[in-house]
Order: C-alpha cells, then structure tokens, then sequence
C-alpha cells in the first residue's frame, strides 16, 4: 500500500547545523495496518510524514503509493489520497467558516470545481449523520463558526473531515497530544472507530508509550532517522508497557530514548 525504499532526508548538508532527519529508512505498510509510531524529538517522525505527504523532497530513495511512484509527485497531488491530521487543531479550521463550511470543503475533495454554491442542501442529511456519530452533540451546532469550539471539539471535526472521503491513508500527527485528557481519550476513541467502520490504513505518531500500546497492530520505534524496530502480530498483541520500557533499555543506542513526554 505505502514503501518507503532508502529514503534519506537531510537538512543544512555540509554546514555545521546538518541534520540527518532520514537515514537509508526503508517502511512498507500493508493495507489496513494501523501503526503507531514512537520516539524521541528529532528521531524523524514528522520528518517522515512530511516526506510521504510531499511538503519536503527527498534526498534520495522512493516513495510508492497505492501501487503508484509519488516521490516527484506535488503535495497537492498527493493529498487526493492522504487525509492528515496535526497536533494543534486550528491548523487543521478555518475561523470564520461554520461546521456546515468545513465539511462541505471536504466532500469536494478530488473532484471537479465549478461556480456554484459548495454548500448543497442534498449533503445536510449527510453531514448530519456524520456530526451526530462523533457523539459530542455538535449536529445540531453544524452553522455554529468553528472558532467557537473547543479544542476537543474542532479536532474531531476535523478527524470527520480527514476521513469523510475515505483516503488510502490517513497520517495523524500526534493529533491528541494538544488536548486535555478527557479530550484527547474522546478523539482517540474516534479515530479508532472510523479506523475499522471505514477500513482505513493508519499511521499515527504519538510521544504516549499508553496510547501506542493501547491502539493499532503494528508498532514501530524511530530514532535518529532510522527504524529501530517494527513489531507486529503475536508479539504486538502480547506486549506491555514494561515490555516497551524493556525494549528501548536493550537497544543501547547511545541516545537519550527517555524523554519526559516519550515516558508519559
């Protein structure tokens, strides 16, 4: 569904503020895998989704998507089949647009734009229903300006925008991480529903070691631009925090793998 084939990212080469962000890194998800991915600040998460969404180039390697060679291909491309989701949920909205608004923005991803009103009565019943599944009482609120929501609220409108259309990839960049507890455990509730009502494939950086062993059926570790494990199957679903702790004490990376948000 997605390879990642000797992707190497580097930023400021050849001056003293070089950083390898990608080293050689090599990734294949499956279709409906839902991965989460750890690590310490600078390992390369965010680096690697920018790299699969297109926003940065790639210094060598490939990216294959959906069967597709998309490493030269623009960002806007991509995002016909990429739904993201970011940590602070205003950049996901628009203040001054309603719910009704966002969501229709949404419904015409990937298709054909005219002169006409994107807001259509025929999608009310449709946008309805999808509010009224986030079970937070917002699909009587749908002309309400998203500005006026909470944080927890305008995340999981836009997780509902994200994956309205179904994308072959969703990429959620420690999207709970901005939320108050309470918040952030409604949203990833969410997420992981629409994950198996609409079959999608996931990968989700988190800095929570709870939340990645708590969701998903693959985990993997970055550090310093590389994978240092992918586990999987049995031993995925049979491992425990402690099991995690273990892991990043065994791998004597030399690094410092126990920052305070990593061991949250």
């Amino acid at each position: 569904m997605l390879s990642l084939e000797h992707v190497s990212v580097t930023f400021h080469e050849g001056t003293p503020n070089e950083v390898r962000a990608l080293q050689d890194l090599n990734l294949h998800v499956r279709a409906g895998d839902f991965i989460t991915v750890i690590g310490a600040n600078g390992a390369g998460k965010s680096t690697l989704f920018n790299v699969v969404a297109g926003v940065v180039p790639v210094d060598s390697g490939k990216i294959i998507l959906n069967g597709r060679d998309v490493t030269n291909q623009p960002e806007y491309r991509r995002s016909l089949h990429i739904g993201r989701v970011f940590q602070n949920p205003i950049l996901g909205t628009c203040p001054g647009l309603t719910i009704r608004e966002h969501l229709s923005l949404a419904a015409l991803r990937g298709k054909r734009l005219g002169l006409g009103s994107g807001v259509k009565h025929s999608n009310a019943a449709w946008f309805y229903e999808l509010v009224k599944s986030v079970n937070l009482g917002l699909e009587t609120r749908l002309d309400t300006d998203i500005a006026l929501l909470s944080g927890g609220q305008r995340q999981a409108i836009t997780l509902t925008m994200a994956t309205m259309m179904k994308p072959k990839l969703l990429m959620l960049d420690e999207h709970t991480a901005a939320l108050d507890p309470n918040a952030g455990a409604q949203v990833l509730e969410l997420t992981v529903k629409l994950a198996e009502e609409y079959g999608l494939t996931v990968i989700m950086i988190t800095h929570s070691m709870q939340q990645a062993i708590g969701v998903g059926n693959r985990l993997i570790m970055m550090n310093r631009g590389r994978v240092l494990f992918d586990v999987s199957g049995l031993e995925r679903e049979t491992m425990r925090y402690h099991d995690l702790i273990e892991r990043f004490r065994s791998l004597q990376t030399g690094d410092e793998l126990s920052d305070r948000t990593l061991m949250s």
